[in-house]
C-alpha cells in the first residue's frame, strides 16, 4: 500500500508539472517574457560627411528591438524616407549607425539655406523641364553644368547662326529640386502624371557674379542641365574651360554648306518686226 501511495504521488506530480508546463507555452505572458519589438529604422549606408545633402544611395534599412532605438530614430517608411532626400547631415554619420531628426536639417526646416550655403554664396533657383533637368535623374548635392540655348527667327541672320548654345555656368552645386526648399521631401503619391512632367525647379549654389548672369540667360532662351562625375579628382577628368558658343553650323553640316548659286540662262535675243519699222530686240 505504501507503494501504491508513492507511485501515485509522483504520476500527480509529474501530470501537474505537464500541465503547469503546457499552459506556460501558450500563456507566456504569465511568465514574465514579453516578446521583443522590432522596428524597422533608416540608417546610412555608409559613412556620410558632415554637410552632406542626402542621395538615396546615402540611406539604408536596419531592423532592431524598440528598446535600443535612440531617441528621435527615423522609422524606414516611404514619407520618412522621402523627407530625408536632400537633407543636409549636421554631423559625421558612421556606417551603418541609425539616423535620427537631430543629425539632419530638412529641406524647409528654418535655417536650411543657411545652413548649406558656403559663405559668401547665394542661392538662386532655375526653371528645367523633364527633360532639359535630365529626367529626374539630378539629386541634391550633385554637380552640374547650366547650359544656355539661344534661338533667334530673324531672316537676315544666317541659318548656321540662327541657334546657338553653351555653358553659361560650370560645376554648380545643387541644394534643392522642386518643392522640396519648401516643403520638404519628395513630390507626394498623390501628384499626376502631368504634374510631374511639367517645369522643375533646380536651387543652384552660386556665387553673386554668377547669379547675375544666371539672372540674364533665363531671358535669353532655354536652359539645360549636364551632370558633372561625382568624383572631380579622377585623374582622367578634364579641367574645367572656359565656356564656348556653339553655333548651329558646328552640329550640323547642312548649315555650314553654301547654298547653290542660282541657275543662269544665256541670254536669248528676240528680232520683232511690226510692218516696215525697224525691228525691236527683245531680251529673255
Amino acid at each position: 500500500m505504501v507503494v501504491r501511495a508513492v507511485l501515485m504521488m509522483f504520476l500527480a506530480l509529474g501530470l501537474a508539472g505537464f500541465g503547469v508546463t503546457a499552459w506556460m507555452a501558450v500563456h507566456p505572458a504569465a511568465n514574465g517574457a514579453k516578446p521583443a519589438v522590432q522596428l524597422q529604422l533608416l540608417a546610412a549606408a555608409a559613412m556620410v560627411p558632415a554637410g552632406t545633402l542626402l542621395q538615396p544611395a546615402d540611406l539604408e534599412s536596419q531592423t532592431i528591438p524598440a528598446d535600443q532605438a535612440g531617441p528621435g530614430a527615423e522609422i524606414d517608411n516611404a514619407a520618412d524616407r522621402a523627407s530625408l532626400l536632400g537633407a543636409m547631415v549636421r554631423r559625421t554619420l558612421p556606417a551603418h549607425s541609425i539616423i535620427a531628426a537631430a543629425d539632419v536639417v530638412r529641406p524647409g526646416d528654418h535655417g536650411f539655406l543657411a545652413a548649406v550655403l558656403e559663405p559668401g554664396m547665394r542661392a538662386v533657383s532655375v526653371g528645367v523641364d523633364q527633360v532639359s533637368g535630365t529626367a529626374g535623374l539630378i539629386w541634391p548635392g550633385d554637380h552640374v553644368d547650366l547650359l544656355l540655348t539661344e534661338l533667334t527667327t530673324d531672316q537676315d541672320v544666317p541659318r548656321g547662326e540662327r541657334v546657338s548654345g553653351e555653358a553659361v555656368l560650370q560645376d554648380a552645386r545643387v541644394i534643392a529640386i522642386d518643392q522640396q526648399l519648401i516643403q520638404g521631401g519628395a513630390q507626394s503619391p498623390a501628384t499626376t502624371s502631368t504634374e510631374r512632367n511639367q517645369g522643375r525647379t533646380v536651387t543652384l549654389e552660386v556665387t553673386p557674379d554668377q547669379a547675375s548672369r544666371i539672372a540674364v540667360a533665363t531671358r535669353l532662351g532655354e536652359l539645360s542641365l549636364a551632370v558633372r562625375p561625382a568624383d572631380q579628382t579622377a585623374p582622367e577628368a578634364p579641367p574645367p574651360r572656359p565656356s564656348s558658343v556653339v553655333w548651329g553650323y558646328d552640329v550640323s553640316t547642312a548649315l555650314r554648306a553654301p547654298k547653290a548659286p542660282p541657275s543662269s540662262h544665256a541670254a536669248v535675243t528676240l528680232h520683232v518686226y511690226e510692218g516696215a519699222t525697224d525691228p525691236k530686240d527683245v531680251q529673255f
